[in-house]
């Protein structure tokens, strides 16, 4: 009988009694939405990132949807965005009321959004700017900032993969004006769904507080507790709570937070070092040089290279893969309901890009293994 290859799947999950126990303690209290363990995320997610409001709701893509309306995004209003991306970034304009307006990346190298590109498509009609920490690298913040200050646009943080990573001395998702962050199950903060909402605007914080919860005046908690005993409806609002079981695994994985970023840092050393011996592989962010949560570990294949088969070779091996991400703009229904836009570095690296497995846990050992099988691949 042939030995069985493991199976190294491309994230797990860093959980244990501390999880257990937060979702006990929230059945034993037998009140399950937006309560005491929501507050607590709330605060302590302000204290951790040093804003003035953190804003916890369903989804990431609520979040942004949220952030999109509290500056203003409406009908006839553009917001320029990245491409690679995950489809809600640009989704969550669309729900608004408003276009994306796509722009390309830096390079080859870096797989953010380019500032020049975001100057270029700046318009009478541009109403927001979102920016995409691609893998939890920081986008060029400060000449986005500066392009955003002139034109008096605000910039939403789409920071789905970078809580913990660093832009310069300062956390993203503190940077711009409103910030969103993920607590899906592959997230460095991984909850299954949930997100949250970062800023310092006091009005975007009041408005999206209220509008997260049908555009009541005061909460079912405020209710049941007799701090109020009715309610208005001020404005159309959503049901986009979180509840009170994903904000108490919030709550633990935000005390996780550093460490587990600390592990995908070595565990992304281990891999630089053994991948580095193949002809035919790029490592994109080569020259970053801030702290960086590696979210995810891209590479980019040389063009010569069938990702296909790479990708069914490994998945052979017990080695899962993926594609972060098929660009936004090239997808069906972007291409026929909006203008065709070439992006050309985007598709480049569309075509070539492979995620390898990365999570806190990963061992030198299991990143060995899929070097080596990296590498039997080429030699074959």
């Amino acid at each position: 009988m042939s030995k069985q290859n493991p199976v190294i799947p491309l994230f797990d999950l860093n959980y244990g009694r501390e999880e257990e126990e937060a979702v006990s303690r929230v059945l034993r209290s037998k009140w399950l939405t937006m309560g005491p363990e929501t507050e607590a995320l709330e605060y302590e997610f302000a204290e951790y990132f040093k804003v003035k409001h953190a804003i916890a709701v369903s989804s990431c893509t609520t979040a942004l949807h949220l952030a999109n309306l509290a500056v203003g995004v409406k009908q006839e209003t553009e917001v320029i965005c990245p491409s690679l991306t995950f489809v809600a970034t640009s989704n969550s304009v669309i729900y608004a009321g408003g276009t994306p307006v796509f722009a390309d990346v830096v390079s080859l190298d870096d797989w953010t959004i380019s500032p020049d590109e975001i100057e270029e498509k700046i318009n009478k009609n541009t109403r927001a700017i979102i920016i995409m920490h691609y893998g939890g690298f920081a986008c060029k913040m400060d000449e986005i900032i500066e392009i955003a200050q002139r034109y008096k646009i605000p910039v939403i943080e789409d920071a789905a993969h970078a809580p913990g990573s660093f832009y310069k001395d300062r956390l993203l998702g503190a940077i711009g004006n409103i910030s969103c962050f993920s607590f899906f199950s592959n997230k460095n903060i991984s909850t299954g769904e949930g997100g949250i909402i970062c800023t310092n605007n006091d009005d975007y914080a009041n408005y999206i507080k209220k509008i997260r919860s049908h555009g009541m005046t005061s909460a079912t908690l405020d209710r049941h507790l007799g701090h109020a005993y009715s309610y208005d409806v001020t404005d159309l609002g959503y049901n986009y709570r979180i509840d009170e079981i994903h904000a108490a695994l919030a709550r633990c994985q935000l005390k996780k937070l550093e460490t587990g970023n600390e592990r995908r840092r070595l565990a992304a050393i281990c891999y630089k070092d053994a991948l580095s011996k193949i002809d035919g592989i790029k490592i994109p962010f080569g020259n970053y040089c801030f702290l960086a949560n590696y979210h995810i570990f891209p590479i980019l294949l040389g063009k010569n290279i069938d990702r296909h088969s790479l990708m069914v070779f490994l998945r052979e091996k017990g080695i899962q893969t993926s594609i972060h991400y098929p660009p936004v703009h090239v997808f069906s229904y972007y291409r026929e309901n909006y203008k065709i836009t070439m992006l050309p570095i985007t598709e480049e690296i569309g075509m070539r890009e492979v995620t390898l497995p990365m999570f806190p846990t990963i061992t030198d050992g299991q990143i060995c293994f899929i070097s080596e099988k990296i590498m039997e691949f080429f030699q074959k």
